[in-house]
């Protein structure tokens, strides 16, 4: 793996800063007010009532402990009396007493078990309720923003907030406040008890209390500020890698993993650099508090001696009440240290979700009327501007009339305006004024018949429109599913699913659909993959079509709707459309000018303004802008073309006999499409030995940490017998009594001192540990993902949404292991080492019956408690998992879910996902909180024993008191340490989880490529650009028929060739083997006359390009997307091919003329900030500038205009000419690939054979042929 210290040249040295550039944006400060807000989200519909109940539970079972003073306190008295020569009591006497004060404490462990069980629960639902009410509402809030704030955020960033973020909500509200709730009614329980006793000793200790809250207010905001720029570095990271895994085909294809991987390592590194600034903070607020925990041990002891010395304290019993009860408090606020660093976390956490929640919003209800679904929508004089480029005019005074049940078409050159003329009419974006040198512009109007468009109920208006969009999305679910969203807010939404099936079947054949998912095993019930990957460019565009007409819409908007489907789909599907439009106000945007031709009238657009405007015909006759357009996609004539057959054609006997010319089957038979990822699960130990070993580099941390737990370890077994010495104390008189009492007093003192240095070294180097280690596994983790094949992302539990909640949350949750709070347990095991120890020293016998017989019982309730909840973190996992993938997807395709009005749908589905998690999750809860409660309460039980037990020794004499003391104090502190240890359970539950995830994530996954490359691809072979398929068959393990079997063909170096044909019939699939994204199941392909699988794979891609169907570009500028994955990207010479590259994708003036030119930022969206047809030229010039040996172009041009796809044609027909590269072109549009060598005609196959060559030739052979190549240039004939 690399070195994060690798620096990336194509990332500016700035892009740190960049973040900062919106601070105006930053969530406001998050306080403890914030914390509050979300336990209203709990209390809601009735949570309160179990609020209450939790509440009321956790401060009685907090009562438990201090309620043990007291009756210790008789035992005190009793233990005195019968050592006192005279005192008259009997040793029948003393046995019945402690009997009977025994008896009490099991009392006591009974109340306490039913008390936290039941608060704990409580805590559970209203933990649950809390974080599944604040995703839902989170996510109802990101749905009600205006799409301009949309555009800002990041998926990534998102689904970071729906799962790492609220994971860290979740956890505090659960244990962690039952715990601190709990621990508060300890701490007023026992201060009320030491108050009876002796107040002025009371009042003295608790200036150590005043210590601890001046440091956690001077401490506490720091750490939250801090741990919210942690968040804010966090959301940057996961945005870059929600992006990279949502185009992970063409990060491979760039061969841009080490640029990519470096820029996500910036980001990390800058996450871990704020982190680190927390450590010393962390270090000093547990210093002050272990501090003060402990000073008070010398007060009360010191102050304690001089109230006894002046007879205002009558007894031993009175100081050993009131230090005991100190001693739970100073105890008890170690406690509260990891329920308040968890609650810190949250605060911090909240600000995320609270910057969206509380953004603004407009809900104003419009107008509903029928009859304005009927009216014309009128543009007058429209200026606009994109909120995120308002020095960028995109309409420019545009007026145009869209009139009712007819067909206006927009044409024009990419970045026109046409689909912005969409996102207007959609009301994603409104109207506003712009001030410019104090004064303010008008920006016109839209209206729809006497109302403008503002005036009208957003949601009711897009339920009267059906969309298809340039690029189509469609969800991860089935494609009767996908079908039936374009029914809610319709008449037939809640119709019954026959009915629905009916509306769906017919739609689906109205857009040409049926005819290809009737193929399909499974049918309308397939599942489509993520974003509809299962299905080709064509078929996704044909469903987002029948979803779009559906429910039958009043307005028809269709942008580029037909831009992916083949010529003789494209025939069929725009008769459809025809016929559909009828009766209907239908806006046509396309490039494809045979689609738009018989439409009523057609508007011609210009830079943002309307320079042309009528029929096909009359547009023709002016010879002006539009001719130019119709003219620059006309095919060459198509007669004289009508001769016999030609040496190129080929018949169907002649396709037959081609294998005879490739008798040698190579390859293998190896199967690695949609193959499930490698489990192993890995032990407790080996999971973090192997991490803590990668980063020995830092043992100077782990140095500290370790003495650190050590002496903060020891400090408890240290105080047992400190209290010794204080109980022999009292057996002297005079000075005697005043020295001891003094030099004790600063033994405690000092106890104090040093425990405050181990605990300081414990926050800096713990939370130094967990920045280093979380941010290294983090890298890795990204890593290793981003090496996985392609087959990987196939999985249906490995899409961008999954890896990005995995890779936030399982991070998240280390970091929790290797914090401040997580070195907790490490100090409770050398806690409960020095405690055995010196309890076995004093008194082996006690020490051995307390430790032998109640110690197995913590142990046994511990282990069957972290086993649950082991299951209940792997249930929350999955289930938290399936419901993130869904919310994420949803926001990832909020276009799409607001012109579909499914806002609703998909939050009443996201709610039902939440409530189905929290069932599950409740029923999980009732057998492990009974464990809790057991794992929590059974200390007492120790107590109970121990005092038992401890009496017939006192009883027989075997014992004195001060032995007793001495074992009873280790044993209770050992075992509240068992019980703290245990209490973080969860915590090491859900890191060993998320290390195990971690770590199998390095595993190769199930058919990864498994041959070992020969080597690099050589530059020097004048053959080497040559493509030769031998045999070849591919099969979709998904699929029960192969794409194609035993396909050969043969391309030599420097073609230019075409491949055509129906969607779904292999065309891109081809590309993708010819990428390496998948291998054939059987046979070879050949590159440069050598087996692709022997090539090195960075070398082999990097002799290729790819221009994708739908092109992606990423966050920064458009500089850093054209020079992506190049080696030396600042090289004058690259510099050079990029402006030339730019010029043949005909996309440089555009950019020059931006104001930031190549440096223009595109954004966290870079998706959206673009047209589709920039976005494309902006991925021609990116493949150019590469100057591969082999040019992969699958639909390049399907989002450029006329004139520009002709320009761009004429660039690549160029390069052709010089036969330096050899070029392969999936096309619909045969415009654009009649200058090609050889043209490559698929169609269907023999059954279960997968599709098939059935023709192929130059152009002019093939028309000439009169097959069905020419059929297909008949129907694109724009003269006919």
């Amino acid at each position: 793996m690399p070195t994060s210290r690798e620096s990336n040249s194509i990332i500016s040295s700035d892009m740190v800063a960049r973040s900062a550039k919106s601070k105006d944006e930053e969530p406001k400060p998050a306080s403890l007010g914030s914390y509050a807000r979300i336990l209203s989200y709990g209390a809601a519909h009735g949570g309160i009532y179990i609020m209450i109940l939790g509440l009321v539970c956790a401060m009685a079972s907090g009562v438990a402990l201090p309620l043990m003073n007291i009756v210790f306190g008789q035992l005190v008295g009793t233990f005195n009396s019968y050592f006192v020569p005279g005192s008259g009591i009997t040793e029948q006497a003393f046995k019945s007493s402690v009997n009977q004060d025994s008896l009490y404490i099991v009392y006591l462990f009974i109340g306490k078990f039913c008390l936290t069980y039941t608060s704990m629960l409580c805590f559970r639902l209203i933990s649950l309720r809390a974080s599944g009410a604040l995703r839902l509402e989170y996510t109802q809030a990101l749905f009600s923003l205006p799409v301009s704030k949309l555009d800002e955020m990041s998926v990534g960033t998102v689904t970071h907030a729906i799962t790492a973020l609220s994971n860290t909500i979740q956890q505090s509200v659960s244990d962690r406040l039952a715990i601190l709730f709990q621990s508060l009614a300890l701490l007023i329980a026992a201060y009320a008890i030491a108050f009876r006793y002796s107040w002025a000793l009371t009042l003295v200790v608790s200036a150590a209390i005043l210590f601890v809250i001046l440091g956690f207010s001077l401490t506490m905001p720091f750490l939250v500020k801090a741990q919210q720029g942690v968040d804010q570095a966090d959301e940057k990271h996961a945005a870059l890698a929600s992006e990279v895994f949502g185009s992970i085909r063409t990060v491979l294809a760039l061969g841009a993993e080490q640029p990519l991987f470096k820029k996500y390592t910036r980001w990390v590194e800058e996450s871990r650099k704020r982190g680190l600034g927390m450590s010393l903070v962390s270090g000093l607020h547990l210093g002050m508090l272990f501090f003060a925990m402990y000073v008070s041990f010398s007060l009360a002891f010191w102050f304690g001696l001089k109230l006894y010395r002046e007879g205002h304290i009558a007894n031993i019993n009175t100081v050993i009440t009131v230090f005991f009860s100190v001693l739970l408090v100073v105890t008890i606020l170690g406690g509260i240290a990891g329920p308040l660093m968890a609650i810190t976390k949250a605060i911090g956490a909240s600000g995320a979700f609270f910057g969206v929640i509380d953004s603004k919003r407009e809900s104003v209800p419009g107008i509903r009327d029928s009859e304005l679904s009927h009216a014309d929508i009128v543009f007058q004089n429209v200026m606009f501007a994109y909120p995120t480029r308002k020095e960028m005019t995109v309409l420019k005074g545009f007026n145009a009339r869209f009139e009712r049940n007819k067909t206006t078409a927009l044409v024009g050159s990419s970045g026109s305006g046409k689909s912005t003329i969409v996102a207007l009419i959609e009301r994603w974006y409104q109207l506003q004024s712009e001030e410019a040198d104090g004064q303010s512009s008008t920006p016109g109007q839209i209206c729809v018949g006497a109302h403008n468009i503002n005036d009208l109920d957003v949601k009711w208006w897009r339920s009267q429109i059906g969309l298809v969009q340039q690029e189509p999305f469609l969800f991860n679910d089935t494609i009767y599913n996908n079908v039936a969203f374009g029914l809610i807010g319709s008449q037939w939404e809640d119709d019954t699913d026959s009915m629905k099936m009916e509306l769906i079947t017919e739609a689906c054949k109205q857009a040409f659909a049926d005819e290809f998912i009737d193929r399909l095993p499974m049918g309308y019930s397939t599942i489509v993959g993520e974003g509809g990957i299962a299905l080709s460019g064509g078929q996704r565009q044909r469903i987002a079509i029948a979803r779009s007409i559906v429910n039958q819409p009043q307005i028809l908007v269709l942008d580029e709707a037909t831009s992916s489907i083949d010529v003789q789909g494209e025939k069929i599907v725009q008769a459809a459309l025809d016929r559909v439009s009828k009766d209907r106000t239908t806006i046509m945007i396309a490039h494809r000018l045979s689609t738009v031709r018989r439409a009523d009238k057609i508007i011609v657009m210009k830079d943002g303004k309307d320079i042309e405007e009528g029929s096909h015909e009359e547009l023709l006759l002016k010879e002006g802008v539009y001719h130019s357009l119709v003219h620059a996609q006309q095919l060459e004539p198509l007669t004289d073309m009508m001769e016999a057959d030609v040496p190129g054609s080929i018949s169907p006997q002649k396709e037959a006999a081609m294998p005879e010319d490739y008798t040698n089957k190579e390859g293998s038979d190896q199967d690695c499409q949609d193959t499930p990822e490698p489990e192993k699960n890995f032990g407790f130990f080996h999971s973090f030995g192997v991490l803590i070993y990668e980063n020995r580099s830092h043992w100077m941390l782990y140095a500290l940490t370790l003495i650190g737990a050590v002496g903060a370890g020891s400090g408890f077994s240290l105080q047992s017998w400190l209290f010794a010495k204080l109980v022999e104390v009292f057996q002297f008189t005079g000075q005697k009594l005043v020295d001891a009492a003094n030099f004790w007093a600063l033994m405690f003192f000092i106890l104090a001192l040093a425990m405050a240095a181990f605990y300081f070294m414990l926050g800096f180097a713990s939370n130094s540990i967990s920045q280093f280690v979380v941010s290294a596994a983090r890298m890795d983790y990204f890593y290793n993902l981003l090496s996985k094949p392609v087959s990987y992302y196939d999985g249906e539990n490995n899409s961008s949404g999954s890896l990005v909640s995995r890779l936030s949350t399982d991070s998240k949750q280390l970091q929790e292991m290797f914090g401040p709070t997580g070195v907790f347990p490490l100090i409770s095991i050398f806690n409960i080492v020095g405690c055995v120890a010196i309890s076995f020293a004093f008194g082996w016998k006690l020490a051995a019956v307390t430790f032998f017989a109640a110690m197995p019982f913590i142990f046994l309730s511990a282990f069957m408690r972290i086993r649950y909840e082991i299951k209940f973190e792997a249930l929350n996992a999955a289930v938290y998992a399936d419901s993130s993938k869904f919310a994420t997807e949803a926001v990832g395709a909020f276009r799409t879910v607001t012109a579909l009005t499914m806002e609703d749908s998909i939050l009443k589905r996201y709610s039902t996902l939440l409530k189905d998690q929290r069932q599950k999750a409740i029923r999980k809860a009732w057998y492990a909180t009974l464990i809790f409660a057991f794992s929590d309460s059974v200390e007492l039980c120790a107590m109970a024993l121990a005092f038992w037990y401890g009496g017939q020794l006192l009883a027989s004499h075997e014992y004195d008191p001060v032995v007793f003391f001495v074992v009873y104090v280790a044993i209770i502190q050992g075992g509240q340490s068992a019980g703290q240890f245990f209490s973080f359970g969860p915590n090491i539950a859900q890191a060993k989880a998320s290390a195990n995830r971690i770590l199998a994530a390095r595993l190769p996954a199930t058919g990864q490529i498994q041959h070992v490359p020969t080597g690099p691809l050589s530059s020097g072979d004048t053959s080497s650009s040559s493509v030769e398929l031998k045999n070849v068959s591919f099969q979709y393990s998904s699929r029960e028929v192969p794409t194609f079997v035993n396909l050969n063909l043969s391309i030599e170096s420097g073609q230019f060739v075409a491949f055509v044909g129906p969607s779904g019939c292999g065309k891109s699939t081809l590309v993708s083997l010819l990428e390496r994204f998948y291998d054939c199941t059987q046979g070879t392909i050949l590159f440069g006359g050598r087996d692709i699988r022997s090539i090195e794979m960075s070398s082999y891609r990097s002799a290729l390009s790819l221009v994708s169907q739908e092109p992606k570009l990423f966050e920064g500028t458009i500089r850093e997307n054209l020079l992506l994955g190049l080696e030396a990207p600042n090289n004058p010479t690259t510099e050079d091919q990029m402006i030339q590259a730019c010029k043949d994708a005909e996309i440089y003036d555009f950019i020059v003329s931006l104001p930031d030119g190549f440096l223009t930022e595109l954004g966290v969206n870079a998706q959206t900030s673009m047209s589709g047809g920039q976005k494309q030229r902006i991925c021609i010039a990116r493949a150019l500038i590469r100057k591969p040996q082999l040019l992969l172009l699958d639909e390049a041009t399907s989002s450029l205009d006329s004139q520009s796809e002709s320009l761009v044609q004429g660039a690549m027909e160029r390069l052709a000419s010089k036969r330096d590269m050899t070029i392969i072109a999936v096309a619909h549009r045969l415009a654009t690939i009649q200058k090609a060598d050889a043209i490559f005609v698929f169609g269907e196959g023999a059954a279960g054979q997968g599709s098939r060559i059935i023709e192929y030739g130059t152009h002019h052979e093939l028309l000439r042929r009169k097959g069905a190549y020419w059929l297909m240039c008949q129907a694109q004939a724009l003269d006919r």
